[in-house]
């Protein structure tokens, strides 16, 4: 950040942007611990029922009748000989057939003779092993009497094993409780601590809004104010204005080569604008103008964009793609990261539960183990979404969101766009040439020509406008 360091009222901000994300960390943390805490306990006691499982097994074997003990056990061992010694012979006719296309007529005759020899042996061996698992049958020949007095003994020793679960159950969840406890309380205590903090930089930045002159009203967080765009003899966009409110979708329409996507860029500082000034009302309520900001810095006031164009990284998972957006919000540096320290790696559980929630939240949790290279398009578009999620941004900026999805595809994105405005509670810009999609979703809609500005309304009044049916259709 370039300009803003020297004013007092965002670098407090700066500093609570900071404690509120480590209290946000620590709160999280703690439901972590508690997750983790849960899955190490079902883990024993699976463990120990496998024990349990195996210390019954005999009394279990007493109380099945020759045809269950048959189906039990017999059967799966002859099914899989069978399966073994059919891929065998295949095998050993393959072979043979291989050896037969190129032998002579004088060899054919002795290779047909081994191949009847090897089949032979492949039997005996086969039938060998079936005498050996019914002679194992013909072992457990337990009366009705036996049977009735061991099913008496299994029955209570499993309600014995179960108790004993129940106690060690008892007994993980109240170790668990007392450690998680501690843990929660030592945590709790920094979590106030920061608080404390930030109550008094909250304070200070209030009185220090309150000298403020706000340039933008209190329902909008975006201003292009005289907009200009040029390289070198060409305009790209020229002396542009419009607000976007709070909470809306806001379009922004207009021919090919109309100047929207340069709107974009100037926003996110992608380029610096030749001209004009862009004012944003932060979380904060302070009104900057990004401007005055470096491109990586836009991400730290809330603001995220997707492109025309898929941009995901390949060779990682679509969980591993979300976490990647989230890299705004890692406190740790580069040498944690180099060596997976303990404080790298619970940052990153933090984390790694906020990006299963969003694609939990988004209808896409049975991906993300996925790659994206082979996944639906219009998949792919909803995973760029969920990972501008990942940053807990206020300002949202869509480039042809729909662009290359058929229609099906079209209707799941504009759910998933209202359903992200609605439960994330972001504004969100977009450009669309896809009128029906930008008709049913925009609240308000600008439209541009040659990166000026023809109007500016509801979807109702920029339909009906003559200046834009001009622009579009060339008149009526």
């Amino acid at each position: 950040m370039a300009k803003m360091n020297n004013n007092p009222t965002l670098r407090i901000a700066n500093q609570m942007d900071k404690i509120e994300k480590r209290i946000a960390y620590l709160t999280s943390y703690i439901d972590v611990l508690k997750k983790r805490d849960e899955a190490k306990r079902e883990k024993k006691l699976e463990k120990a029922l496998e024990v349990k499982k195996e210390a019954l097994l005999d009394d279990e074997i007493r109380t099945l009748t020759k045809e269950g003990y048959h189906e039990a056990f017999i059967k799966p061992k002859t099914d899989e000989i069978e399966k073994s010694y059919h891929f065998k012979e295949r095998e050993l006719k393959q072979t043979f057939k291989r050896k037969l296309d190129k032998a002579t007529d004088e060899t054919k005759v002795t290779l047909n003779e081994s191949l009847t020899s090897s089949l032979k042996s492949l039997q005996e061996e086969k039938h060998e092993k079936m005498l050996l698992i019914e002679k194992e049958l013909a072992v457990h020949q337990p009366t009705e009497s036996a049977r009735k007095e061991a099913i008496k003994t299994y029955e209570a020793h499993k309600k014995s094993v179960q108790e004993e679960l129940t106690e060690l159950k008892k007994k993980l969840e109240t170790e668990d409780h007392i450690r998680f406890d501690k843990q929660e309380a030592r945590i709790q205590l920094s979590i106030d601590r920061l608080k404390t903090k930030l109550a008094s930089l909250k304070a200070k930045h209030q009185v220090l809004l309150q000298n403020q002159t706000d340039i933008l009203p209190d329902d909008v967080i975006l201003r292009l104010e005289n907009l200009r765009m040029q390289f070198g003899g060409l305009v790209a966009v020229s002396d542009l204005s419009f607000d976007v409110k709070k909470g809306e979708i806001f379009g922004l329409i207009g021919p090919n080569g109309a100047g929207k996507t340069t709107v974009f860029n100037c926003i996110t500082q992608f380029y610096k604008p030749t001209r004009g000034k862009i004012y944003y009302k932060d979380k904060r309520l302070d009104t900057v103008n990004l401007n005055d900001y470096i491109v990586h810095d836009i991400v730290k006031q809330g603001i995220v964009r997707t492109f025309q164009n898929v941009e995901l990284i390949w060779e990682l998972s679509i969980l591993d793609n979300l976490l990647v957006g989230a890299h705004s919000l890692y406190q740790t540096g580069f040498f944690h990261h180099l060596f997976h320290t303990r404080r790298f790696l619970r940052e990153e559980s933090v984390l790694r539960a906020k990006a299963i929630k969003v694609l939990t939240d988004l209808n896409l949790l049975q991906y993300k183990d996925f790659y994206p290279l082979g996944l639906p398009y219009g998949i792919l578009k909803q995973v760029e979404l969920a990972r501008t999620l990942m940053t807990e941004p206020q300002l949202i900026i869509l480039d042809e969101p729909a662009a290359g999805l058929n229609d099906i595809e079209t209707d799941r994105l504009i759910e998933t766009i209202r359903k992200i405005q609605k439960e994330y509670k972001v504004t969100i810009f977009l450009v669309e040439h896809d009128m029906g999609l930008v008709m049913e979703l925009c609240d308000t809609i600008c439209a541009i020509s040659f990166g000026k500005k023809l109007a500016i309304g509801t979807p109702k009044e920029i339909q009906s406008n003559p200046i834009v049916q001009e622009a579009y259709l060339g008149g009526e």
